[in-house]
């Protein structure tokens, strides 16, 4: 090891995890650095919600006083099951809360609360309310020049660059801007503004979502002097006599090393785009099919790759390796395409999802992660791993369907492009979209026969509060559903994505990446998507990646800080 090391602890990766790690190391006197592949920061939190399932923390309390650790707890046993580690629980559930005190008393980072439900809120310990936060909205402007180099959002879930925050009244104003007029003033102020900030910076300025979690932490680390340096690729993990002691990087400059007294901490954000890797892991890949994931291409499993050389474990374990996310394929042109994730227009009335054979096979309005879930097992023998999502047209007209935007919006371009599957008739529908037309004829008759009344009989869509969360409350009896009934018919076919990797490096439970004889790796700690989740490759609620990342980022630097303490 060199004589005069670069730093105390040397971070790689920018997103939520790797930053509240640093930053947190650096509150507690050692000497940071951060590097990130890109050249830009923000990682994958960068695109994502921004939301953080923190049980039983402040914000959490207020909402729901009567939450309890043992209900947390019973909640997290079912929703894990084998993959249940207490003492992983019982060190989040402690720390989490502490971790956003200390962010909000000591850094740049502000929380709001939102109203999600957990995920199933009807499993015993679950709840409709109180342990799902939100980070607040922020200035960029505030990163003077860095300002530049924070990851713009994803780009198939803006309007012309503007963010909307889909757990506050943001969207519902947009959705009614034709028949409110109090709507219509709020959003054409809003896309004033917007436009205004395009003019001067040729972008949002004032961000929200995910972009907001990865400023406010990105101006948090900057206040205290901690160095981000972007184009810096990990290549390698320097060891001396079996401890991790720095990284070798690449770059346009060239190669150099960056050493590090207390240790490298991998925050390289899983592994969805490692083809080799996910093509053993994911099982839609493995028959053939596709999968899209809008999380950044960079994002190809250097940190899992590194510390498996330097003699880490890493397997693939869970049933569902990676937060599933069912998307579609948006082209842009010139074989360009994005890839929008399907958040929002599931849980709409008269929306269904049907298979190639046009039968439904799941509740489109449970979860992102349980709707991929179901379709991947309900293609399981089939090479393709698809669904289509079906309205009518006063359906389109009112939500939108995927990419395409509600009324007053034009469509014809998507129609054009073969983005948007339009048919007078449903069999018409069926054939132009490669579905069997008697199949989807009698799904959307049967279907129809409860929806009049507001019920699905089939599936029990909108019986939960997650259900009805993103849904619309104006359409009664039942938010989710409402019939297929008014020709032309539209289609979008939606495909597998995810929004990050569950499985990952083992480690113990403050970080410690782990040997396969369960001894540790000196000096080497991994959080965020490189670590293994907690949650053993299920989604209990909104945020449980956010949430659980930085609580063991906050754990593994504090246990660094320690760790160094007791060393000097």
């Amino acid at each position: 090891m060199n004589a005069h090391p670069d730093c105390d602890l040397l971070v790689v990766g920018s997103g939520a995890a790797g930053l509240a790690t640093a930053i947190t190391a650096r509150k507690r006197g050692l000497d940071v650095i951060v590097i990130e592949k890109e050249p830009v920061f923000g990682g994958t939190t960068a695109l994502s919600g921004g939301v953080l399932w923190i049980p039983l923390g402040p914000h959490g309390r207020k909402q729901n006083p009567r939450d309890t650790r043992e209900a947390v707890k019973t909640y997290l046993m079912a929703e894990t099951g084998q993959y249940y580690d207490e003492a992983a629980v019982d060190a989040f559930l402690a720390n989490g809360p502490q971790m956003v005190e200390f962010f909000e008393r000591e850094t740049a980072m502000k929380f709001v609360p939102t109203l999600y439900p957990d995920y199933h809120p009807k499993v015993k310990g679950g709840v409709d309310i109180g342990r799902s936060i939100l980070a607040a909205p922020f200035d960029i402007r505030g990163l003077g020049e860095d300002m530049a180099r924070l990851k713009l959002p994803l780009k198939t879930i803006t309007f012309m660059g503007m963010m909307f925050n889909s757990s506050n009244a943001d969207l519902k104003h947009f959705f009614q801007a034709t028949k409110s007029l109090t709507s219509f003033v709020y959003v054409a102020k809003r896309l004033a503004n917007h436009m205004k900030e395009l003019a001067l910076y040729r972008r949002a300025i004032n961000v929200t979502s995910g972009n907001a979690l990865a400023a406010r932490l990105t101006k948090s680390a900057l206040d205290l002097g901690i160095p981000i340096l972007t184009d810096s690729p990990a290549r390698q993990i320097l060891m001396d006599k079996g401890q991790a002691v720095g990284v070798l990087i690449g770059g346009a400059s060239g190669e150099r090393r960056i050493t590090a007294r207390h240790g490298v901490v991998l925050a390289c954000g899983g592994f969805p785009h490692d083809v080799k890797r996910i093509a053993q892991a994911y099982p839609h890949l493995a028959r053939g099919g596709e999968h899209l994931s809008p999380t950044p291409r960079g994002n190809t499993g250097d940190g899992v790759n590194m510390a498996e050389v330097a003699g880490a474990a890493v397997d693939i374990r869970f049933k569902d390796t990676s937060a599933w996310m069912p998307v579609s394929r948006v082209p842009y042109g010139n074989g360009e395409y994005g890839v929008f994730p399907h958040l929002l227009d599931r849980y709409k009335p008269g929306i269904i999802g049907v298979l190639a054979n046009g039968k439904r096979f799941t509740n489109e309005a449970e979860s992102y992660h349980d709707v991929g879930a179901a379709l991947i097992r309900a293609c399981a023998g089939q090479q393709e791993t698809a669904m289509w999502l079906i309205c009518d047209k006063p359906t389109l007209g009112k939500y939108g369907l995927g990419f395409v935007k509600p009324a007053p919006m034009p469509i014809g371009r998507f129609i054009k492009n073969g983005y948007l599957i339009k048919g007078d008739t449903l069999a018409e529908l069926a054939r132009n979209a490669g579905i069997d037309p008697a199949g989807l004829e009698a799904t959307v008759r049967d279907y129809n026969v409860g929806a009049e009344r507001g019920e699905d009989t089939a599936f029990g869509r909108g019986s939960t509060a997650f259900n009805r969360y993103l849904a619309d409350p104006d359409n009664k009896p039942n938010p989710c559903v409402a019939p297929v009934r008014q020709g032309p018919f539209f289609a979008v076919k939606v495909v597998m994505g995810d929004l990050g990797t569950f499985d990952g490096i083992k480690t113990s439970v403050v970080g410690e990446v782990l040997r396969r004889d369960g001894a540790p790796i000196a000096g080497l700690y991994a959080v965020g998507n490189d670590r293994a989740s907690i949650m053993g490759g299920n989604y209990p609620g909104a945020g449980i990646t956010h949430g659980p990342n930085m609580t063991f980022g906050f754990i593994t630097a504090n246990h660094i800080a320690d760790q160094a303490g007791r060393a000097a």
